[in-house]
């Protein structure tokens, strides 16, 4: 709250002064008895007790009329953009296996569906999952199987990230596009990152030098092991570190796995025994870089992972904000009225004093 015009609040310097010329122009009595002892002895009336409201109400309205004239202003803030946060790059493997099963909220879903769901709430926030969400961060995806593709851009506005997840969808199983380029996928997300600076300043309009990334990070989730691309994992994760960027590397699926089998009798889960993603790689791959690895079998240990998560990488968010001011005079002035009023009322009716 701000007033436009505070020179009018010292017209509440001369309120005082109006009260003492009221209560002078009261003065004496018109009718003189030539003795009030029996009055006193009655005590007095509720009317008399309470003759000081006209005058008190007089006085609020005087006082409110002032502030209204002082142009009282409310701000709303706007963040305008972003100066320091963190920027992520998700690194998400669409290959055939991520249509495994996978436990989920009581249920079984695949891999690849646990995945966007958490992602989401990871993104967006889910009070039920402790997840506070990243409002204030640059993200970006790419997916991979054989070959590594952005499919979304680093940017603020996350609310594009759901669209483009749902249009995401794994590739066709023993087709030519399934196998898992991990190397070359994180490759891409570090080139992403390394330009993020630049990304930022394009999206708000603002010169390159005015941000500074608090920190920059990969989450890689796979469910397999690198069969294929130009690059190797740990050469990219050295890459990663070159540029300053922290790997999370996430193997979905457990030792012992399901599949979604369609035979004659429907469809049904099938025990495979076959495991999920090579933990030793991802550990390798997330200490090269000074990150972390994690290892998820369910859905409840993927929320459990992007929680710490959401720990390490916190933004310490400044911002250029500007203030949309509102006229907030209009109720200082009605009140004011009102007061009047009803003091103009009262004071033909239940305070009317006999001239």
């Amino acid at each position: 709250m701000r007033f436009e015009s505070p020179w009018a609040l010292l017209l509440l310097l001369l309120v005082p002064l109006v009260f003492w010329l009221a209560r002078r122009r009261q003065g004496r009595a018109t009718i003189v008895f030539p003795s009030s002892a029996n009055a006193r002895e009655a005590g007095p009336s509720i009317r008399q007790v309470l003759m000081w409201v006209p005058s008190a109400m007089r006085l609020v309205a005087l006082i409110l009329l002032i502030l209204a004239l002082a142009r009282p202003q409310k701000g709303m803030e706007q963040v305008h953009d972003e100066s320091k946060g963190v920027a992520i790059e998700m690194v998400l493997d669409r290959s055939s296996s991520m249509g495994q099963a996978m436990e989920y909220e009581g249920g079984q879903q695949s891999r690849f569906d646990v995945v966007k769901s958490v992602f989401r709430k990871f993104i967006d926030g889910d009070r039920a999952s402790g997840l506070h969400g990243r409002p204030n961060d640059l993200i970006g995806m790419v997916i991979f199987a054989k070959y590594a593709d952005t499919i979304a851009p680093l940017t603020l506005a996350h609310g594009a990230l759901n669209e483009f997840l749902k249009s995401t969808k794994l590739v066709v199983p023993g087709g030519p596009e399934d196998s898992t380029s991990i190397g070359d996928a994180v490759a891409l997300a570090a080139a992403r990152l390394r330009t993020a600076e630049e990304t930022l300043a394009r999206q708000t309009g603002e010169p390159v030098d005015k941000f500074s990334i608090k920190s920059k990070a990969i989450i890689l989730l796979t469910d397999g092991e690198n069969n294929s691309g130009k690059r190797n994992p740990i050469e990219a994760a050295r890459l990663a570190k070159k540029w300053g960027i922290k790997l999370y590397t996430i193997g979905i699926g457990g030792q012992d796995t399901m599949v979604f089998d369609d035979s004659i009798f429907g469809r049904r889960l099938v025990r495979t025994g076959a495991g999920g993603a090579g933990f030793d790689l991802l550990k390798a791959m997330a200490m090269e870089s000074g990150g972390k690895a994690f290892m998820a079998e369910s859905g409840d240990a993927l929320k459990k992972i992007y929680r710490e998560i959401d720990r390490l990488e916190r933004s310490e968010v400044k911002t250029i904000r500007y203030l949309d001011y509102r006229e907030m005079f209009m109720p200082f002035a009605l009140a004011s009225f009102a007061l009047v009023l009803l003091e103009a009322i009262l004071s033909a009716t239940i305070f009317r004093r006999i001239p």
